[in-house]
């Protein structure tokens, strides 16, 4: 019996010499499961280890890769200390120690907690260890979220970066300090918007200082930060000034808890109400004085607009410059909408910028969305699709049965495979032989299963434009009799829409509709 020792560094040990080294604790463990399986006479396959991550961390490498050799039956029987070290779960326990692994011919054993899959006994012992298992990593969660929120209280700084401007002090935790070269930059704003100077000036001119963002600032200064996908993605843009003006971090202000986790099970984040942010006054040295502070919140006030359900709310995140790709802006003249590229004015030369009105756009994509209705909802058109959908079907029938050929060929492999690994262990057939024959079978088996995963694509795509193809038809009949473009109709139908430039000569200007159909 072949078996795959699996150990994890536990959250609570952190007694390593260097971050190069096993910790003692992986140590322990692989002494511990070596001396078991020596014991049951197993040939140790390999063993596995992920040191410094939790057991509710599902892209552990080691782990991951266990999992990969375990498809493929390169041994028996996983081991580990416990069972928890495996995963803390109970989804991953009932997936794999109840579900794949038994449809794997594999074995799992942890031997403190005695979990032992080829015992049904302790089935509901594993399950008890799956949900305690559970419920500590909700505590853990619940811990941590208690913690963290005292030291907000408290006045700590806890983010993985200093707000630009400051940094980390590195003699005191949690606290910041003036990062001069940054804060000159600060002062320089709120200055120049003191002034007069509008937020999408001020962003231009620091562009064209060639000063870099906060973004690229961090990544200069060596900060393991994103890299910029692009050159745009470097330049100051509105509401990175906007957002400056308004953070009361600026004035020695403690302000967090913005965001909030969905679930300790996710990495995803949602906004906190303002009203229950963490606020702490005078916690380290301020960059703006309140004199300045006061007179730009009272400028912001001022001009702030209430905004406006219009037309503009159309093309809300859908309309994008053809040059630069980014998003296009909403502006208001003469009683009219348009959309522009922000790009173009954030920096000299940053894109030759995209401008349209939403009158104009909204009538172009009205035009569109009729003929491509008229068109489909025509008899010939009709016709033309009973019989693609005929096809379709056709199509479908000849997919699935190739998909059930070749399903029945990789069983036919693992049997294969199977009954050579049986044969070897009786004597039948030599070590070489063996090697040589499964080599074949379990290239054939991943040929297989590489062909039954693109028919199942090809499949899934076919049923996709089948349930489109019926759903679609009432739809396009209702927006022949379309006048007016909703954001709701836009949304369901357009991913997106490229704008290009006025041509001076033609005076029309590209457009190019990305439909979701």
């Amino acid at each position: 019996m072949k078996v795959a020792i699996y150990c994890r560094l536990s959250e609570e040990d952190k007694n390593k010499l260097s971050k190069e080294d096993d910790s003692e604790s992986i140590q322990n463990q692989k002494s511990m499961l070596i001396e078991y399986a020596v014991q049951k006479e197993w040939e140790i396959y390999n063993i596995y280890s992920d040191d410094d991550y939790t057991g509710a961390d599902r892209n552990r490498p080691a782990f991951n890769q266990l999992l990969k050799d375990a498809e493929q039956h390169k041994f028996d029987i996983v081991l580990c200390k416990t069972q928890s070290r495996f995963t803390r779960e109970l989804e991953i326990v009932e997936k794999y120690i109840h579900g794949l692994f038994p449809i794997w011919n594999i074995r799992f054993i942890s031997i403190v907690d005695n979990a032992d899959t080829e015992n049904k006994g302790n089935k509901k012992a594993r399950q008890i260890n799956g949900l305690i298992n559970e419920w500590y990593l909700e505590d853990m969660s619940d811990n941590i979220k208690s913690v963290l929120t005292n030291k907000r209280r408290n006045g700590s700084h806890i983010g993985a970066f200093a707000l630009y401007g400051y940094q980390k002090d590195p003699n005191q935790k949690g606290h910041l300090i003036i990062d001069e070269e940054a804060a000159q930059v600060v002062r320089e704003v709120f200055t120049l918007f003191s002034q007069g100077m509008g937020k999408s000036s001020i962003a231009r001119y620091l562009n064209e200082k060639g000063i870099p963002n906060p973004t690229e600032y961090k990544r200069l200064h060596g900060l393991r930060y994103k890299p910029p996908v692009t050159k745009q993605s470097t330049l100051w843009r509105y509401f990175a000034v906007a957002d400056m003006l308004i953070n009361e971090i600026y004035i020695g202000n403690m302000v967090q808890g913005k965001y909030g986790s969905v679930s300790y099970k996710s990495k995803k984040n949602k906004p906190i109400p303002k009203e229950q942010w963490i606020r702490v006054e005078g916690t380290h040295e301020p960059i703006i004085d309140m004199d300045l502070w006061n007179t730009v919140q009272e400028m912001i006030k001022q001009k702030a607009k209430p905004f406006s359900n219009g037309e503009i709310g159309i093309f809300a995140k859908k309309a994008r410059c053809m040059y630069c790709g980014y998003v296009m802006r909403s502006t208001k003249s003469h009683e009219r909408r348009y959309l522009k590229c922000a790009t173009k004015n954030a920096c000299k030369d940053a894109c030759i910028g995209s401008f349209i009105s939403v009158s104009v756009l909204e009538e172009y994509v009205l035009s569109e969305l009729k003929n491509l209705s008229a068109k489909y909802l025509d008899m010939d058109e009709l016709e033309k699709n009973v019989v693609f959908n005929q096809k379709l079907d056709e199509k479908k029938q000849i997919l699935e049965n190739q998909l059930i050929e070749y399903q029945a060929k990789m069983v036919n492999c693992s049997t294969g495979i199977k009954t050579l690994y049986l044969d070897k262990v009786k004597g039948i057939l030599t070590e070489d032989d063996f090697i040589q024959l499964s080599a074949d079978l379990h290239k054939d088996k991943s040929t297989y299963e590489n062909l039954i995963s693109e028919l199942s694509s090809q499949i899934a795509e076919i049923e996709k434009k089948q349930t489109n193809t019926a759903s679609n038809k009432e739809q396009l009949k209702e927006y022949l009799s379309l006048e007016h473009l909703t954001h709701d109709i836009v949304n369901q139908l357009i991913d997106f829409i490229s704008v290009g430039k006025r041509d001076p000569e033609t005076k029309e200007i590209p457009i190019e509709i990305n439909w979701k159909f």
